[in-house]
């Protein structure tokens, strides 16, 4: 039998390529997304991720059209930067709205119908940012961090189920989400333009990232393990400093981090 899998925010990025890999090894994919711009093959419906309404229609469709949910690829997201006293409440609600409560939304529509057959996977795509808070990305860094805590405690609540969760951090990657950032550089003077320079160097960071592609054939291939770790890291690099992290001072760590988006 042909499985299903969901995959939020499949229209650009990652999330494109996690579809389209899912896709070309014979799965039924579905893109919850709010335009289609997803490629032939997939099965587009139009969902906020922030919308309980819009969420639950289009989980409902596919359980009448397929019968079962074998996947879910939270991957919806966005970032915003600045400084925390400078940052607009709406936008860090918005955020949060995406990022954690649309993911929420998501397992919540889901995990029921996979509690039933016994079965079924969750991925999270988190984010390196989750364990490295970067300066001038408070929001994003939280909401990541708060990811990977989500998972973590879902992960436990579920496994008597057969549902197996995980998440995945990837590093700087080459996507359209580095334009569509939302960037507020007030308050600059009182930072001594530390605001912009940071920003510059993570968006540089990121154009010169892994690619979307390799990035997301390597999501849709943990969604397809048969089992799966707690937590990944994409790149050999960021491994080996999400290793550091457990090892070094904290106070060493965020040393490092400021000199290099902070100074």
């Amino acid at each position: 039998m042909m499985k299903t899998a969901i995959v939020t925010g499949a229209g650009s990025g990652i999330g494109y390529y996690a579809a389209k890999t899912l896709f070309e090894n014979g799965w039924k994919v579905y893109d919850f997304s709010r335009t289609n711009r997803c490629f032939e093959g997939v099965n587009h419906i139009a969902c906020d991720v922030a919308k309980e309404e819009d969420v639950l229609n289009a989980v409902r469709s596919v359980i009448e059209k397929e019968g079962q949910i074998d996947l879910l690829i939270n991957n919806a997201g966005f970032g915003i930067s600045g400084a925390v006293e400078f940052t607009d409440p709406e936008d860090s609600h918005r955020l949060m709205e995406v990022n954690l409560f649309g993911a929420d939304r998501l397992t919540r529509a889901c995990v029921g119908h996979m509690r039933k057959r016994g079965q079924g996977r969750i991925v999270f795509i988190s984010s390196v940012a989750a364990v490295f808070p970067i300066p001038f990305q408070a929001w994003y860094s939280v909401s990541k961090a708060a990811v990977n805590a989500y998972a973590s405690t879902l992960r436990n609540e579920v496994a008597p189920f057969g549902i197996t969760v995980t998440a995945v951090m990837p590093g700087d990657t080459k996507t359209g989400f580095t334009g569509s950032r939302i960037k507020t550089h007030q308050g600059d003077e009182c930072y001594g333009g530390k605001i912009e320079r940071s920003v510059s160097k993570m968006e540089k960071d990121e154009k010169n990232g892994m690619s979307a592609e390799k990035a997301g054939a390597w999501i849709a291939r943990v969604g397809m393990k048969k089992r799966v770790r707690p937590l990944y890291t994409i790149g050999f690099g960021y491994r080996a400093l999400v290793f550091l992290k457990r090892i070094l001072p904290e106070s060493l760590i965020g040393f490092l981090i400021r000199m290099l988006y902070a100074k």
